[in-house]
């Protein structure tokens, strides 16, 4: 993920400045998440089951493998795991974002994985390096999606995969009906457009494949369905604080799009919405398998 200054290792859970979100690409696209602690609780919730389930039954041991910005690492190392003995390199935009990911990598105690930084638009990589090259919610942050997956075929191999999975906002969907969500979805996608991103990447995954120059690709679907008190908790919490405080917070208010006072309305539809009995809420994912 991307998907970022340096800091220590101490401090980079809470990179959450718009400064620390940093240029996501070359194109000047800035990431719109940031990495506050409410940004990260939720991505160290992902695994390969969750998140890469479309990929999994193609991994084998001893392959090789590219993980392009990998966030907290929680996916890379599972992919890691699955592919020892072969080697996982993982890259993410700077050092702040990739100490977080180190921090995982060191304390699940994979010893084949590599981290670098990397730009995903001009990978430090030969041709032909890779047996798999992966991207989780990363297309949708980068400047131009169509350059970075012709960058991750270049250092595939032939016949090897190119893998990505991305969201798609406007498609997400939840019960009950809440005005204020509405504004937050509004909101998310107008701020996510400005820092140079796609919030809606999913539907236009298999295009800008094509666009890219694959010919043999597998598009697929998936959600993610938060439904039950547990899920409600965790997701509607993590907005509720995020609206506040991440990076999309300060951006909103400093570029006029939103005050202080509706920011906090929709904090407080977040957990209305997490209290509801029938609360509801399910994201689609476009996913891509491009044989290289």
């Amino acid at each position: 993920m991307p998907a970022e200054p340096t800091q220590t290792a101490d401090t980079a859970d809470t990179a959450d400045t718009a400064d620390t979100a940093g240029a996501a690409d070359s194109g000047g696209a800035v990431y719109t998440h940031g990495h506050h602690d409410s940004v990260l609780r939720s991505h160290r919730t992902r695994t390969v089951a969750d998140s890469a389930a479309y990929l999994a039954p193609h991994l084998r041991t001893g392959m090789t493998l590219l993980d392009v910005g990998c966030g907290p690492a929680t996916i890379t190392v599972e992919l890691a795991e699955r592919v020892a003995p072969g080697r996982v390199s993982a890259t993410e935009i700077n050092d702040a974002a990739l100490d977080i990911a180190r921090r995982e990598v060191a304390a699940r105690g994979r010893d084949n994985v590599d981290l670098q930084v990397a730009d995903v638009h001009a990978l430090p990589f030969d041709d032909d390096t890779f047996d798999i090259v992966h991207a989780h919610q990363v297309l949708q942050h980068v400047g131009d999606p169509v350059r970075a997956l012709a960058e991750m075929r270049r250092v595939c191999r032939p016949g090897g995969l190119v893998a990505a999975r991305d969201a798609d906002y406007a498609a997400f969907t939840w019960w009950p009906e809440i005005p204020e969500l509405d504004e937050w979805l509004r909101l998310y996608r107008l701020a996510a457009r400005r820092n140079g991103g796609e919030p809606d990447a999913g539907r236009r995954m298999l295009a800008w494949a094509h666009a890219a120059g694959f010919t043999d690709v597998t598009p697929t679907t998936s959600t993610w369905c938060r439904a039950t008190p547990a899920q409600r908790e965790a997701w509607g919490g993590m907005w509720a604080e995020r609206v506040l405080h991440s990076d999309l917070a300060r951006q909103l208010i400093r570029d006029g799009d939103a005050d202080e006072a509706q920011l906090q309305a929709i904090s407080a539809a977040w957990r209305a919405w997490v209290q509801e009995p029938d609360g509801w809420f399910a994201l689609l994912h476009g996913e891509i398998l491009c044989r290289a």
